[in-house]
């Protein structure tokens, strides 16, 4: 932890708008449904981050033509008509869950063989109840090292239309890897969901963008998802700012008093994260929907008794407003967080209490007791979402500083760029 950044404490309220970068989660669900796509998308508002990066170098060694500008936030895509062109390719996917869950699927529409791996963390990643649900399909799917983690191995054929069932207990990712090469598969899909399924806005999100592309899956009944062999139609598609990275500067208006605008984001947003918001209104923030933006304005915090299942990748940065609020806050619901870049249940707790507060880890969450806070070095586990998060503390305590702060370029390379711009005026 030689590479630090000391947060600067502000002198008051923080006032201010800002407008995050794409969100991952749609770049990512775009790059894929692009590349199968008949013809050529042109994606806008696209983020450039190590997880971004990672998906755009794959689907290049899957043989798709790709251009990218960084520096107008676009990607132009010639969509594959549903199966990859390369017969072969080995793709390194450090640790994006994402890309290597949806690109399993992508390669199993292909015919050749695919190697997927990641770096240690992912290595130690479930993918064993996508790589079960692929089976189904007939086709050969393993994990290289027997413990359902990556590496993966795909030989692929195509998909046969046929009934499947799949458990997203662990991550709705893999559901959502299915559902969008479903319709690529040569005859109708039937997918049944196998006990509860965590991050469910996260499926809603894929299915809508599914729908831009010119796709729809039928949901006669809860649990069950059925396609018909269709096509996705290449499309102008522009991605809206990340909700998750929107959830920072939300909290930062918690903790300082103060008023944050958050631009390009509204009630109607595809990302479930957008809802954190009401997770702050609960603990005694002020919220304005607005057409095109949302406005959080800081209150007199107290504690609440939250289930964050839905919304999991935002429980960190709850976990960094409780500190501040009277009485404790108890997160509830979100064991699957144990299984993503770290486990973010026992980091986040880890972290606390290494900074002087009381706090309980439960198998399924965390319980913060205020108390008073004093500097230290926060661990981030090389997982940006414990560097963002723990930021905020640093605005209101000083001496905290943040191990790694380079992290946050796995989904947002310039957040403590823009977090000194916004607090520039109470500094």
């Amino acid at each position: 932890m030689t590479n630090v950044l000391e947060i600067q404490p502000v002198s008051g309220p923080v006032s201010g708008s800002i407008r995050p970068p794409g969100s991952k989660s749609l770049t990512n669900r775009a790059l894929v449904i692009a590349a199968l796509a008949k013809g050529t998308s042109l994606l806008t508002g696209v983020l450039d981050s190590r997880d971004t990066q990672v998906m755009v170098d794959s689907l290049k060694r899957l043989g798709l033509k790709v251009e990218q500008s960084t520096a107008d936030r676009t990607v132009r895509i010639e969509g594959c008509g549903g199966r990859p062109p390369a017969t072969q390719a080995d793709l390194w996917l450090e640790n994006s869950g994402t890309s290597i869950r949806f690109l399993t699927a992508l390669c199993a529409l292909g015919h050749g063989r695919f190697r997927l791996d990641g770096n240690t963390r992912m290595r130690e990643r479930p993918i064993g109840d996508l790589v079960t649900a692929l089976r189904q399909f007939g086709i050969s799917v393993d994990c290289e090292l027997g413990n359902d983690c990556p590496p993966v191995i795909v030989t692929g054929n195509g998909l046969t239309g046929r009934t499947i069932s799949i458990n997203a207990n662990l991550s709705s990712q893999f559901l959502s890897a299915v559902l969008m090469a479903a319709p690529c598969a040569d005859g109708p899909v039937e997918i049944r969901l196998a006990g509860e399924m965590v991050s469910e806005p996260y499926v809603e999100m894929t299915l809508a963008a599914m729908r831009q592309f010119g796709v729809s899956i039928d949901r006669p009944q809860p649990g069950l998802f059925r396609s018909t062999h269709q096509t996705y139609h290449a499309t102008d598609y522009d991605i809206e700012p990340d909700a998750s990275a929107a959830s920072y500067f939300f909290g930062l208006a918690a903790v300082t008093g103060g008023t944050v605008t958050v631009e390009g984001l509204h009630a109607n947003a595809l990302q479930g994260d957008i809802q954190f918001v009401q997770a702050l209104e609960q603990m005694g923030c002020q919220v304005t929907w607005n057409a095109d933006s949302v406005t959080v304005r800081g209150g007199s915090l107290h504690g609440i008794d939250i289930d964050m299942n839905a919304i999991s990748d935002t429980a960190q940065t709850l976990a960094c407003v409780a500190p501040f609020a009277t009485g404790p806050t108890r997160i509830r619901n979100v064991a699957h967080m144990r299984l993503k870049e770290t486990d973010r249940v026992t980091a986040v707790v880890t972290e606390l209490r290494r900074l002087g507060l009381t706090v309980d880890e439960h198998p399924d969450g965390m319980t913060i007791h205020p108390g008073a806070l004093h500097g230290g070095t926060v661990a981030t586990y090389d997982d940006h979402r414990m560097a963002m998060s723990f930021s905020l503390l640093g605005l209101r305590v000083p001496g905290i500083l943040i191990a790694d702060p380079e992290c946050t370029s796995k989904t947002y390379p310039n957040y403590f760029e823009d977090m000194n711009r916004l607090c520039a005026s109470a500094k």
